[in-house]
Protein backbone atom coordinates (compact mmCIF):
# COMPACT_ATOMS: atom_id res chain seq x y z
CA UNK A 1 0.00 0.00 0.00
CA UNK A 2 1.21 3.43 -1.10
CA UNK A 3 2.12 5.57 1.63
CA UNK A 4 0.43 9.28 1.99
CA UNK A 5 1.43 12.27 3.55
CA UNK A 6 -0.99 15.35 4.56
CA UNK A 7 0.20 18.44 3.08
CA UNK A 8 0.76 21.72 4.51
CA UNK A 9 2.06 25.44 3.75
CA UNK A 10 4.92 26.92 5.26
CA UNK A 11 3.11 28.15 8.36
CA UNK A 12 2.33 24.33 9.19
CA UNK A 13 -1.87 24.54 7.88
CA UNK A 14 -3.28 21.85 7.17
CA UNK A 15 -3.80 22.05 2.82
CA UNK A 16 -6.32 19.50 3.31
CA UNK A 17 -4.53 17.52 0.45
CA UNK A 18 -2.94 13.93 0.72
CA UNK A 19 -0.46 12.94 -1.47
CA UNK A 20 1.62 9.68 -2.44
CA UNK A 21 5.20 9.53 -1.49
CA UNK A 22 6.90 9.93 -4.26
CA UNK A 23 4.59 12.33 -6.02
CA UNK A 24 5.52 15.69 -7.01
CA UNK A 25 4.76 18.34 -5.03
CA UNK A 26 4.17 22.68 -5.65
CA UNK A 27 6.51 24.57 -5.06
CA UNK A 28 3.89 25.66 -1.96
CA UNK A 29 3.15 22.25 -0.23
CA UNK A 30 5.06 20.76 2.34
CA UNK A 31 5.24 17.47 3.83
CA UNK A 32 5.96 16.75 7.48
CA UNK A 33 9.68 15.13 8.22
CA UNK A 34 10.52 14.26 11.62
CA UNK A 35 14.11 13.54 13.77
CA UNK A 36 13.95 11.79 16.67
CA UNK A 37 16.94 12.58 19.15
CA UNK A 38 16.68 9.80 21.85
CA UNK A 39 19.56 10.16 24.86
CA UNK A 40 19.93 7.91 27.57
CA UNK A 41 20.95 8.79 31.47
CA UNK A 42 24.75 8.95 30.66
CA UNK A 43 24.30 11.83 28.02
CA UNK A 44 25.29 9.75 25.05
CA UNK A 45 22.73 9.59 21.96
CA UNK A 46 21.21 6.70 20.38
CA UNK A 47 22.60 6.84 16.51
CA UNK A 48 21.40 4.40 13.69
CA UNK A 49 24.02 3.48 10.00
CA UNK A 50 21.40 3.54 7.34
CA UNK A 51 20.78 0.66 5.07
CA UNK A 52 23.10 0.65 2.24
CA UNK A 53 20.06 0.11 0.01
CA UNK A 54 18.61 3.58 0.63
CA UNK A 55 19.64 7.14 -0.21
CA UNK A 56 22.80 8.41 1.53
CA UNK A 57 24.03 4.83 2.11
CA UNK A 58 25.58 3.81 5.48
CA UNK A 59 25.85 7.28 7.11
CA UNK A 60 24.83 7.84 10.68
CA UNK A 61 22.13 9.20 11.56
CA UNK A 62 19.06 10.01 14.32
CA UNK A 63 15.98 8.17 13.65
CA UNK A 64 13.38 10.09 11.09
CA UNK A 65 11.01 9.97 8.72
CA UNK A 66 7.88 11.30 7.09
CA UNK A 67 4.75 11.65 9.22
CA UNK A 68 1.86 9.41 7.27
CA UNK A 69 -1.42 10.80 6.74
CA UNK A 70 -2.91 11.71 9.97
CA UNK A 71 0.12 11.88 12.05
CA UNK A 72 1.41 15.01 14.18
CA UNK A 73 5.09 15.14 14.54
CA UNK A 74 5.13 13.52 17.82
CA UNK A 75 3.44 10.62 16.60
CA UNK A 76 5.50 10.53 13.77
CA UNK A 77 8.68 10.13 15.28
CA UNK A 78 7.49 7.41 18.34
CA UNK A 79 6.33 5.65 15.19
CA UNK A 80 9.42 5.68 13.46
CA UNK A 81 11.37 5.12 16.43
CA UNK A 82 9.32 1.84 17.29
CA UNK A 83 9.50 1.00 13.39
CA UNK A 84 13.30 1.01 12.66
CA UNK A 85 14.46 0.66 16.45
CA UNK A 86 11.80 -2.02 18.00
CA UNK A 87 11.90 0.31 20.66
CA UNK A 88 9.34 1.84 22.67
CA UNK A 89 9.66 5.90 23.62
CA UNK A 90 7.04 7.60 25.23
CA UNK A 91 5.27 10.58 24.90
CA UNK A 92 5.89 12.22 28.51
CA UNK A 93 9.33 11.47 27.57
CA UNK A 94 9.69 14.00 24.90
CA UNK A 95 10.99 17.31 24.21
CA UNK A 96 10.15 19.52 20.98
CA UNK A 97 13.39 21.22 20.00
CA UNK A 98 12.33 23.30 17.04
CA UNK A 99 10.79 23.35 13.19
CA UNK A 100 12.46 24.06 10.21
CA UNK A 101 11.61 24.14 6.08
CA UNK A 102 13.48 22.81 3.56
CA UNK A 103 13.13 23.19 -0.09
CA UNK A 104 14.31 20.30 -2.12
CA UNK A 105 13.00 19.98 -5.98
CA UNK A 106 9.43 18.67 -6.27
CA UNK A 107 9.49 17.39 -2.45
CA UNK A 108 9.64 20.51 -0.01
CA UNK A 109 9.09 19.40 3.94
CA UNK A 110 8.74 20.84 7.43
CA UNK A 111 11.15 19.43 9.14
CA UNK A 112 10.34 19.01 13.18
CA UNK A 113 13.17 18.00 16.22
CA UNK A 114 12.11 16.09 19.35
CA UNK A 115 14.38 14.36 21.94
CA UNK A 116 13.54 11.16 23.82
CA UNK A 117 14.87 10.06 26.85
CA UNK A 118 15.26 6.35 26.98
CA UNK A 119 18.50 3.75 28.38
CA UNK A 120 17.67 0.82 25.71
CA UNK A 121 20.51 -1.42 26.17
CA UNK A 122 21.68 -2.00 22.22
CA UNK A 123 20.61 -5.75 22.52
CA UNK A 124 17.32 -4.91 23.08
CA UNK A 125 16.91 -3.13 20.28
CA UNK A 126 15.84 -4.99 16.98
CA UNK A 127 16.55 -2.62 13.82
CA UNK A 128 14.55 -2.90 10.39
CA UNK A 129 16.92 -4.28 8.07
CA UNK A 130 15.14 -2.46 5.05
CA UNK A 131 16.33 0.72 6.45
CA UNK A 132 19.11 0.74 9.43
CA UNK A 133 22.61 -1.20 9.06
CA UNK A 134 23.00 -0.74 12.69
CA UNK A 135 22.82 0.95 16.14
CA UNK A 136 25.23 2.29 18.77
CA UNK A 137 24.81 4.75 22.09
CA UNK A 138 27.40 7.66 20.74
CA UNK A 139 28.91 10.28 22.72
CA UNK A 140 28.89 14.12 21.49
CA UNK A 141 32.58 13.33 20.80
CA UNK A 142 31.85 10.72 18.54
CA UNK A 143 28.76 11.84 16.51
CA UNK A 144 31.40 15.29 16.49
CA UNK A 145 34.35 12.56 14.86
CA UNK A 146 31.59 10.75 12.72
CA UNK A 147 30.00 14.36 10.90
CA UNK A 148 33.67 16.12 10.38
CA UNK A 149 34.32 12.49 8.88
CA UNK A 150 31.39 13.00 6.68
CA UNK A 151 30.06 10.09 8.00
CA UNK A 152 26.93 11.72 9.88
CA UNK A 153 23.59 12.56 8.09
CA UNK A 154 23.13 16.24 9.33
CA UNK A 155 20.50 18.07 9.85
CA UNK A 156 19.85 21.32 10.65
CA UNK A 157 19.15 20.46 14.49
CA UNK A 158 22.85 19.12 14.60
CA UNK A 159 24.84 21.82 16.21
CA UNK A 160 22.34 22.31 18.84
CA UNK A 161 22.25 19.22 19.75
CA UNK A 162 26.15 18.77 19.93
CA UNK A 163 26.32 22.49 21.23
CA UNK A 164 23.88 22.41 24.08
CA UNK A 165 23.34 18.04 24.72
CA UNK A 166 19.71 19.14 25.55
Amino acid sequence: MAELWDLYDKDKNKLNKVVKRGDKLKEDEYHLVVNAWIKNDKGEFLISRRSKNKPHPLMWESTGGSCLFGEDSLQGAIREVKEELGIDINKKDSKYIGRTLRYYKDCNDILEAWLFKSNAPIDEIHIQKEEVEDVMWASIEKIKELNNNNQFLSTEFLNEILEKGL
